[in-house]
This record gives structure tokens, C-alpha cells and sequence, in this order.
């Protein structure tokens, strides 16, 4: 009888392995990805149901506004579109590390919005970290920030881009210079051991380079001319006063 137990017990041990390396279930990609798609989805109609869902009562959320909103507001936040307003957002190239408690999902997002008839784009990066408590996945951290866009292109008059040329300072003591030449109707900027870029004109006197957030423009004296170029980024100015 000792015997035909302890064969017993062997069987068990050899053919049910997986009763012994049993681990509590993992949430998958496809998963995250398919309770994601479901809140982007509410958006428009401003359903606020799956946010409360999936959403922690403690989590932090950071949008691409800068703003830091607990669940309560950002239950809030969650409203219909205006009459006349449209759109859809679908998530693409997501990517996810997971654990046994913890899921990581990093994704983008391609809204499309239309405005009374204009169709408008827009392209976003979100990281949402999942937490399972009490055998409930929901998300404890977001942080999303919008993909830098160029400006429209527009025109500039090319009897204006003479008033722009000549080299500019941030400095008497400085080495640092900004020389501003034209070539075939277009304005280029060179500054002091960088590359000739091209000043591109959003409108008269406004302008940007390519890939570059931030703007470009100028201050004129009483003659008409420049006599300083502003970089403007982030609402801020670095002034380069003229001096040839």
C-alpha cells in the first residue's frame, strides 16, 4: 500500500507540472491596448465611463496641455464634442513591459478632427502605467505630450527680405553671430560655426525653420530696416541686436 502511494504522488509530479508552476494571470498587450482604444472612443461622445473604470481613484494624469489633473477632474474633463464637431483617435505603434502587478503602455495616438467640414490632424505620445489591486487592473500614471508640427508655409515679400539682411550679436563680448543672407527670393540664417538653414515665412516679417519649434522675427528702426532679430521660443525672446 506504501508503495502504490508513493507511485501515485511520482505520477502526479511528472504528468501535472503545470499545477505546480502556476502563476496568477498577466493582463496582455492586446488587453491594454483594447481598454485604451475604449476610452480614446468615449471621448467624442463624452462617455465617462470607462475613465471612472480604468481610471485609479489616486492616479496622476499629465496632458499635453501641461496640466495635472486627479480623477476627479479628469472625469470632468470628459464632454461631448460641439455641434458641428467631429472626430475619431486610434492608437498606433503601442508598446508595453509587463509584470505580474505592474503594465506599462507606451503608445501613440492619430486624432482626426473635423470642424464643421475642415478636417484637422493631430499626432500624440501617451505612457500609461497599470496597476493590478485587489485583482483590478486599473491605470495609477499617465503623461501624454503632442508631436511638433511645422507651421503652415506661407509667402513673404521678397522686396522685404533686404530690410533682413546683415549680421547680428547677442553681444559685444560674444564671438557668437547671426548672419542673415537671401538667395533666389528665400531668406537663410548662419549662425557662428552652424550650417546655412533657411528662414521659412509663415507671413510677412514671420518665420520658422523647418523641424524647429519657435518663430522668427524682426524689430525695425525708423528706417525701415531691421535692427534686431528676435528667437522666439517657448513665448520667450533672445534678442540679437544688428550690427552690420
Amino acid at each position: 500500500m506504501k508503495q502504490s502511494v508513493i507511485v501515485f504522488a511520482w505520477l502526479l509530479l511528472v504528468f501535472l507540472p503545470p499545477l505546480r508552476a502556476a502563476k496568477p494571470d498577466l493582463i496582455t498587450q492586446d488587453e491594454l491596448v483594447r481598454r485604451t482604444q475604449e476610452l480614446c472612443d468615449a471621448v467624442v461622445p463624452g462617455n465617462a465611463a470607462p475613465w471612472k473604470k480604468y481610471y485609479a481613484d489616486d492616479c496622476l494624469y499629465h496632458d499635453e496641455k501641461g496640466r495635472a489633473l486627479n480623477k476627479p477632474q479628469l472625469v470632468a474633463d470628459i464632454a461631448p464634442l460641439p455641434e458641428g464637431y467631429s472626430g475619431k483617435i486610434t492608437i498606433d505603434k503601442p508598446e508595453s513591459r509587463i509584470t505580474q502587478e505592474t503594465a506599462v503602455l507606451s503608445y501613440d495616438m492619430l486624432e482626426t478632427e473635423t470642424i464643421f467640414g475642415q478636417e484637422l490632424h493631430a499626432r500624440y505620445h501617451q505612457i500609461d502605467t497599470w496597476m493590478k489591486r485587489a485583482g483590478q487592473w486599473q491605470i495609477v500614471a499617465s503623461q501624454a505630450f503632442r508631436y511638433y508640427e511645422d507651421p503652415a508655409e506661407g509667402k513673404a515679400d521678397p522686396a522685404e527680405l533686404a530690410a533682413y539682411l546683415g549680421t547680428y550679436e547677442l553681444s559685444p563680448k560674444s564671438e557668437r553671430k547671426s548672419i542673415l543672407t537671401s538667395e533666389d527670393g528665400k531668406l537663410f540664417l548662419q549662425r557662428t560655426g552652424g550650417k546655412k538653414v533657411e528662414l521659412v515665412p509663415e507671413v510677412t516679417g514671420l518665420f520658422f525653420r523647418r523641424g524647429v519649434e519657435g518663430r522668427i522675427l524682426f524689430r525695425r528702426g525708423p528706417d525701415g530696416k531691421a535692427e534686431a532679430l528676435i528667437d522666439r521660443r517657448n513665448n520667450e525672446d533672445v534678442v540679437w541686436k544688428r550690427v552690420g
